[in-house]
């Protein structure tokens, strides 16, 4: 990279600690190689003591999504499930209360409940659902529920015992979902769901084996990738980039402990958030995966599959991936990405993105929801810093 494209990223995230998060660390791979790393910032803006390292951990959020759906497309590769298979074979509890009604889900925010977007007096067979469904976010599930209220105690800061084990926590929640109305039949509409990964992520710890999705996605994902710092429930907290002020449920700020309430009431392990990672070894993961498209990574993860995983199946949905939008409007990666790339956001303001096209791998980590949930900032930033990369390839 160039003096003055390294002085110009260099820039752009100087500016993002003002305007978007106290902590940033970009890690890039091009080629194969890794040619870019910056870490700005600190853990604790206010006294400005503990400056922000490559090796800080960072909540990754949603982004976990994309370890719980390889380690499914690693099972799905050694023949163990099928991606139109019935979710219910493998997680039977979910028509424990038979067809439910169409209803409008809820506000993650406020809480507040919503009115469905297309009234009928329909009800949908839970049994319909399949694995594509929740992997294109087609499910029809509803994107959010307020599980963390209605699974047990609060749990206990980093550290501490908690009073209800993961797995008590788990089977709650599994029950409450089973419960919950849809907002839509399988198959119509893309309904981004958290609730769907849940779904997922238990769906692959039972066909692995395993006591807890944590185990699964370490032995078949991170241990060989060799990314050791990339977990759930870190046992270093100071370690960790801190995230919001929880004055709605725990009284604290969050550090080491998941950001978001429905992962932390399951124990801070779950399939659609609770990993914390580098930013190094995130991108490290996104290689990985471009090797794996290229099809040169065929013992991880077989080409045809990945290939799959990374096209649109449904809407921008791949299967896991979110595929560029066509126009890219304010997608986060930005509008000089080419139309194959392929990534995944966290609400945290994590981000990783790959262009198959340049053999680029950008993975971008803030703690933007230190100062409150504002997306404007974040939305801003990143397509920057994206843009401001593809302009140094394009040189």
């Amino acid at each position: 990279m160039t003096t003055d494209a390294r002085q110009t990223l260099s820039n752009i995230l100087a500016a993002g600690l003002d305007a978007t998060a106290p902590a940033i660390v970009l890690a890039v791979y091009h080629r194969g190689q890794p040619v870019y790393e910056q870490a700005c910032g600190h853990l604790d803006p206010e006294t400005g003591r503990q400056p922000v390292r490559p090796d800080t951990l960072f909540d990754l959020a949603s982004v976990t999504k994309l370890f719980t759906t390889t380690a499914f497309l690693m099972l799905l590769a050694e023949g163990r499930v099928a991606l139109q298979g019935r979710v219910a074979d493998v997680i039977p509890e979910l028509t424990r209360y038979g067809p439910r009604p169409i209803e409008g889900g809820q506000n993650p925010h406020t809480l507040e409940r919503l009115p469905a977007e297309r009234p009928t007096d329909r009800r949908v067979d839970p049994g319909a659902i399949t694995f594509f469904h929740l992997l294109t976010h087609t499910s029809g599930l509803a994107p959010w529920r307020d599980l963390f209220l209605n699974v047990g105690p609060t749990p206990p800061p980093p550290g501490q015992p908690d009073p209800l084990p993961h797995r008590a926590r788990l089977e709650k929640a599994l029950d409450l979902i089973a419960g919950y109305p849809f907002v839509d039949e399988p198959g119509q509409t893309v309904n981004y769901s958290d609730l769907g990964l849940i779904l997922l992520g238990e769906a692959v710890r039972r066909l692995d084996g395993t006591e807890t999705l944590a185990e699964t996605i370490a032995v078949r994902v991170t241990g060989p990738l060799g990314l050791a710092s990339t977990t759930f429930n870190p046992i270093d907290a100071a370690r960790c980039a801190p995230t919001e002020f929880d004055a709605r449920w725990r009284g604290r700020r969050c550090q080491g402990e998941v950001h978001d309430e429905n992962a932390a009431s399951l124990g801070g392990i779950a399939g659609h958030a609770g990993l914390f990672s580098t930013a190094a070894e995130l991108a490290r993961f996104g290689q990985q995966w471009l090797d794996a498209v290229r099809g040169r990574a065929p013992e991880w993860l077989p080409p045809a599959i990945a290939r799959e995983a990374t096209r649109r199946q449904a809407g921008d949905r791949g299967l896991g991936w979110t595929i560029r939008p066509q126009p890219c409007g304010e997608c986060s990666a930005g509008e000089r990405f080419s139309p194959a790339s392929f990534g995944h956001t966290g609400f945290t303001g994590t981000s990783l993105w790959i262009d198959p096209e340049r053999e680029l791998v950008a993975a971008l980590l803030t703690n933007r929801v230190y100062h409150g949930r504002d997306p404007a900032a974040i939305t801003a930033f990143r397509p920057r810093v994206h843009d401001a990369l593809c302009a140094w390839l394009d040189s």
